[in-house]
């Protein structure tokens, strides 16, 4: 599983990364966490707000930091 984290590094998009880490961990997935900043590459997903959580290229969330509960859910 591929968890990227689409944002330019801010404190919410390093928190976010976090969340999914903890969220991955928890559910015993097996995950690779990818931090994007390139700003074309995060538009190529349709975003124009972040963070954005994409889990293997299918976009979860945009503009918010969602907890590691909420993430889970999602996985």
């Amino acid at each position: 599983m591929i968890i990227k984290i689409l944002g330019s590094g801010c404190r919410k998009c390093v928190t976010l990364g976090e969340n999914a880490k903890a969220a991955a961990e928890a559910a015993g997935k097996d995950a690779q966490i990818v931090k994007v900043t390139d700003f074309a590459e995060i538009a190529a997903y349709g975003i124009m707000s972040t963070p954005g959580l994409v889990v293997d290229e299918k976009v979860l969330s945009v503009g918010k930091v969602l907890t590691a509960e909420e993430i889970g859910r999602l996985l």
